[in-house]
């Protein structure tokens, strides 16, 4: 990964920084994109990392500056790990239908938007790569899960349906596929949980740096589980 420029958005986050940090450690630029305005202590930082908070990538005029800046700064963009969504539990009769959307924006539109505006700029690296954050909870959903499973399964089309579409470019687009993942907020929703059986954010990390490497470049429109043991 060493001088790879890798634009991450929802960088601010658990799995963000995980991702940031590892890729910083193997000599990747960084551009770090959030809609917190105020990054988090601890993220990369120095010459060869761009951060940009306050951005809403439910914006197409926003992500499409958001990349541009990127570009500027960089040169180019190589890589694109898209982190930034949301998640909800509610069964449908007693949550808010407005939720459905609402799961649609954070997930499917975020990703899109931050796709669309990035291509442009990834089709001129000799090897352009975007990895998505899909769930293996859109592969069978759960009770309180229809809203945010539908959503990761338009992240799973949009993943597969972009991968046609750049066949032709030098670029592939894969998505991981996480069941439940180490994280603080989810250790305060589910005390009683195996935590050993989630998968661990630096694991995850790992595979998503894999699929923007070069070594994955025989990858592409794949929908990877990483599960752990759950």
């Amino acid at each position: 990964m060493a001088g790879r420029v890798i634009a991450i958005t929802g960088a601010f986050g658990v799995l963000g920084q995980a991702a940031a940090k590892a890729a910083a450690g193997q000599g990747a630029r960084l551009a770090l994109i959030d809609f917190a305005k105020d990054a988090p202590a601890g993220l990369p930082s120095g010459s060869d990392v761009l951060v940009l908070g306050g951005v809403d990538l439910t914006d197409t005029v926003q992500a499409g500056a958001a990349m541009d800046a990127v570009a500027d700064r960089f040169g180019g963009i190589d890589a694109l790990l898209n982190i930034a969504g949301g998640f909800t539990w509610e069964t449908l009769q007693d949550g808010s239908i407005a939720s459905w959307p609402a799961m649609y924006r954070l997930n499917v539109l975020t990703a899109a938007n931050a796709c669309r505006t990035a291509v442009p700029h990834l089709k001129r690296s000799p090897a352009g790569r975007i990895v998505n954050v899909g769930s293996a909870a859109a592969l069978k959903a759960g009770m309180g899960m229809g809203a945010y499973a539908a959503a990761k399964a338009g992240v799973h089309s949009l993943t597969q349906a972009l991968a046609e579409e750049l066949k032709g470019d030098n670029v592939t687009v894969n998505a991981v596929l996480p069941s439940i993942i180490d994280t603080p907020t989810n250790r305060a929703d589910m005390p009683d949980a195996d935590f050993a059986a989630w998968v661990a954010p630096d694991d995850l990390a790992s595979v998503m740096l894999f699929l923007a490497s070069e070594a994955a470049r025989a990858v592409t429109g794949a929908l990877v589980p990483v599960t752990g043991r759950v």
